[in-house]
């Protein structure tokens, strides 16, 4: 019995990055690549010799010069002598704090939309339908402009609140609706835990990651507790009643912390032309914040039927013939199905929200391109750096944004052997 021996392997030459297969894809791909690298370097060098033209340069020194403009909405601290880059950093979190907002509320609008179009009441269903149309259909400048001029036109202004004969009314004798915003009670803490500094360009509440903390932990808890009741129900057929039990979790903890660290609400109060003290939400921010929401929420509404209808109709049979009504049936059998035909084009719209939120300028809202994009880059005439951190930015949260809902998607896709 003879063995077979392996042909021998011919010698490299040049020629085989051509015509050999095995060369060939990876020799066009170093190709195109180096192609796109002179290029790109191309476009740099030949952008920063046309603005030394101009004798503008290349540089980002201007962040550290003084702003010498106010922001009128503001999560830290800020004031007309602090640098380009505070304000930037002042327009970012403002940015973050509408797309978070609008995020939250968008989903809960597109769930309880989505879900009432397909009711089988038939006002419910054509009410739902003429706002999802009526929103998906014009623009989002125009809801944002006509939402802003309802506030500023429909509410009353601070001065209507003074006085014996006063035309308005505090709600609950804390919360004051005006055309200038919203002021509500500002939350404070008798026996605080103080701020703590980050390089010293912000501080960050110790109380509030205290209660972050205990939030989280007790999410947490709750999680592992509904996990035993999972498991629990696969090996009796019974799932135990948890429901309290991880309500309590979730909500006690944070409550202790509350408590320990003397926590009360401080109302806004009118004195002399407006009121003082409390959080004052801007006109500009209500407008903002309920046009996305109610915009995004119409998308989200059909994405959230679309997903409901992907769902079989024997799912449904099967769930009235185990005795469960209508209510129980979509939380338990249809959503859960439904959510991994809706995370993937929900994760979009997050992004389109966060995106969109760069209308602000429009209404006076404060965002990063009001600040960076808006006044700095006038200010200072560094179109290319303004831009291009701008870019930056959206680009970092959306890569974010999308990673976040991924895993999510992951974890509630449907698992295959």
């Amino acid at each position: 019995m003879t063995a077979t021996a392996d042909p021998p392997r011919e010698a490299f030459r040049l020629g085989m990055l051509l015509s050999d297969t095995r060369y060939r894809s990876i020799t066009i791909q170093i190709i195109v690549l180096a192609l796109v690298v002179l290029g790109f370097a191309w476009l740099v060098d030949n952008t920063i010799r046309n603005l030394e033209q101009l004798g503008k340069g290349f540089s980002f020194a201007f962040l550290w010069a003084q702003s010498n403009y106010d922001i009128n909405q503001k999560l830290i601290a800020y004031d007309s002598t602090s640098t380009h880059a505070r304000a930037a950093a002042v327009g970012i979190l403002n940015t973050l704090l509408l797309a978070v907002l609008g995020c939250a509320t968008a989903t809960i609008i597109g769930i309880l939309a989505g879900v009432l179009r397909l009711s089988r009441n038939w006002l419910v269903g054509r009410l739902m339908t003429v706002y999802v149309e009526g929103f998906r259909n014009v623009p989002l400048l125009l809801w944002i402009l006509l939402i802003a001029a309802a506030v500023n036109e429909t509410l009353p202004p601070p001065s209507a609140f003074r006085g014996e004969n006063a035309t308005a009314q505090m709600l609950w004798g804390s919360v004051a609706l005006t055309n200038r915003g919203f002021y509500i009670p500002e939350p404070m803490f008798s026996r605080s835990l103080g701020d703590l500094s980050v390089f010293g360009l912000f501080n960050i509440s110790l109380d509030f990651m205290a209660i972050l903390g205990a939030l989280i932990a007790g999410i947490w808890a709750s999680a592992r507790v509904g996990d035993w009741a999972t498991r629990r129900q696969f090996e009796t057929g019974v799932r135990p009643a948890v429901f309290w039990p991880r309500l309590g979790l979730v909500v006690l903890p944070p409550l202790a912390v509350l408590v320990a660290l003397g926590f009360h609400l401080v109302p806004p109060e009118l004195r002399g032309f407006n009121f003082r003290g409390g959080i004052h939400m801007r006109d500009s921010l209500i407008a903002m914040w309920v046009a996305l929401s109610l915009y995004t929420g119409a998308f989200i509404a059909e994405i959230v039927r679309g997903g409901i209808l992907a769902v079989p109709h024997g799912q449904t049979e099967a769930a009235y013939s185990l005795g469960l009504g209508p209510t129980l049936t979509m939380r338990l059998v249809i959503l859960p199905q439904a959510l991994r035909v809706i995370i993937p084009p929900l994760i979009s719209q997050y992004l389109n929200l966060t995106k969109n939120s760069s209308l602000a300028i429009a209404v006076g809202y404060m965002d990063v391109t009001g600040t960076l994009g808006g006044i700095t880059l006038n200010q200072t005439g560094r179109e290319m750096e303004c831009l291009l951190l701008l870019m930056a930015f959206y680009l970092i949260v959306s890569l974010t944004i999308s990673a976040v809902m991924n895993a999510y998607n992951q974890r509630v896709k449907l698992k295959e052997r």
